[in-house]
């Protein structure tokens, strides 16, 4: 109960703080192409850090949490290194090859910030390293059910821009925003680092150097640890390492590059659209993490423990019953949040170089993108379920639905109408949910 309170007051605390991120972008920067070169950049790189953090920390926990003692700690050195040089390596990639992926990104962006876009995404992909290699860290404090240090990682990212943004603005304008961010991250590295080794970590170190002093005999019991060493210390190799988080990454992934699509179609679309949509974004992304945090977190557990007990038709049973109280309390939210739109979004943003036009551009933009809460929220739910029970493959192919429905729909369409942004991928999760669950359903009778 701790931890999840915990938890839950890391992701509340973190979308506050995200709104004074997003509502001082938009004092400063309003619906400008200066603005667009920041969304560009900092969308892209967000989603590539969480699904870093995401499918490190899924994939690792089980296997850290079935190790003790030294072995625990040895394999927690050895993703702490190899994680260290994968995140560098594609912050690398990122800091090269700027130039050509802002063209895939933002192929509309208006060529006069062009530069401003590649320096963003520069300063911003240096904290995929910071990500990489604090999830490690993460997954190590999640198997001592410390929670603390790691519920309040979007709020450093979000205090740290805000802070950057207010304080160095009149110097480095616009950039200002991405170091902040940056630096959030490398502070966040900093917390769950000194806490990883303050608890399970610290611990794993002195048991280390005992099993190297029982590494002579085989068998013996390890002190602190309940396995035989032998036994306890089975060698994984690097595919594996590499292998584990395929299945989170390609899911994570797929629901990426369904809002990525639409941000570099918005470049197309005139100054300001790909900003505009961020804001919006910022109305679907709260309500989403409120909804599907919670609901998850209480689910994940009872169905872990139905599947244990051999109830997985119960436990099926259970995921329905979720999907449906998640539908209902998504179309309702979503009917709300497009009735009142437009006052929410001129009492959250209409200050500074946000004007009324801004205003009216961002409430036009919200009206297709708001539906996707629904879906999102259905296949999200519906998928960690299924990652739940072990049955990964139907999220994976689900996943890939919405971003090929969006790229047909949107190219069919060729609107750059603001109320048709979002369009293509509202409908594309709705139809990823609808193919998910009619695989749920067909496979049961199968899996049972």
């Amino acid at each position: 109960m701790r931890g999840g309170l915990t938890l839950v007051a890391g992701t509340l605390t973190g979308n506050a703080l995200g709104f004074v991120r997003v509502a001082l972008t938009a004092y400063f920067l309003g619906t400008h192409s200066r603005a667009d070169s920041l969304a560009v950049a900092m969308g892209p790189v967000d989603t590539l850090n969480s699904i870093l953090i995401n499918s490190i920390v899924f994939a690792f926990v089980p296997m850290l949490t079935g190790r003790h003692g030294a072995a625990r700690a040895g394999l927690f050195r050895r993703l702490s290194r190899d994680y260290f040089w994968v995140s560098a390596a594609l912050s690398g990639i990122v800091v090269a090859c700027a130039p050509w992926l802002m063209r895939a990104l933002a192929p509309g962006l208006d060529g006069q910030y062009f530069e401003t876009a590649v320096m963003n995404l520069r300063l911003l992909s240096l904290s995929s390293v910071a990500a990489g290699t604090g999830a490690v860290q993460c997954a190590l404090l999640y198997t001592d059910r410390r929670f603390a240090p790691t519920a309040f990682y979007q709020a450093a990212l979000n205090l740290f821009t805000s802070i950057a943004a207010l304080a160095l603005w009149k110097f480095l304008g616009v950039y200002a925003f991405a170091l902040g961010y940056t630096v959030g991250a490398w502070v966040q590295l900093g917390i769950v680092w000194l806490a990883a080794r303050s608890t399970g970590g610290a611990r794993g170190w002195l048991a280390l150097g005992k099993r190297r002093l029982a590494a002579e005999a085989p068998g013996t019991m390890v002190p602190n640890s309940p396995e035989p060493a032998a036994a306890d210390a089975e060698p994984i190799g690097w595919r594996e390492i590499l292998a584990r988080p395929a299945f989170f990454a390609i899911y994570a992934a797929g629901l990426g590059l369904n809002v990525i699509f639409t941000r570099a179609w918005a470049t197309h679309a005139g100054p300001g659209m790909a900003a505009a949509l961020d804001y919006c974004l910022r109305g679907v992304g709260v309500p989403l993490a409120i909804l599907v945090n919670p609901i998850s977190n209480s689910l994940l557990p009872e169905i872990a423990r139905l599947r244990s007990h051999g109830r997985l038709r119960d436990a099926l049973r259970l995921i329905d019953k979720t999907i449906l109280f998640t539908a209902l309390i998504s179309v309702a939210g979503c009917v709300f949040a497009l009735v009142f739109r437009e006052p929410a979004i001129r009492l959250f943003f209409q200050r500074g170089q946000f004007t009324a036009a801004s205003t009216r551009m961002a409430s036009a933009v919200y009206l297709g993108l708001a539906p996707s809460l629904i879906g999102w929220s259905l296949i999200e739910i519906a998928s960690r379920s299924l990652f739940a029970v072990d049955r990964p493959w139907p999220p994976v192919i689900a996943v890939a639905i919405p971003v090929i429905f969006n790229v047909v729909f949107t190219f069919w369409m060729r609107s750059t109408d603001p109320q048709w942004l979002g369009g293509g991928a509202s409908l594309g999760l709705l139809l990823g949910f609808v193919v998910l669950f009619t695989m749920l359903h067909a496979g049961r009778k199968r899996w049972v």
